[in-house]
């Protein structure tokens, strides 16, 4: 999967799972997965709320990724 070789990359080359890159890529993922969640199920509340929470935190996380560098 492209995740887990994503994830031995960045393990490989930080040995802290908490780094932004990480933490951008995890909630992009749920993102993705929440997304295509909603396109069969329109009127599942709950997860438009995580969506909307997902994606505010990859926002958040990627302003701050951007001030690291």
């Amino acid at each position: 999967m492209v995740k887990n070789l994503f994830i031995s990359v960045i393990s490989q080359k930080e040995a802290n799972r908490g780094s932004v890159e990480f933490q951008v890529f995890s909630f992009t993922n749920k993102i993705r997965r929440l997304t295509s969640h909603l396109e069969l199920h329109r009127k599942d509340y709950l997860s438009q709320r995580g969506l909307r929470e997902n994606s505010g935190k990859t926002s958040t996380l990627a302003v701050l990724f951007g001030k690291e560098k």
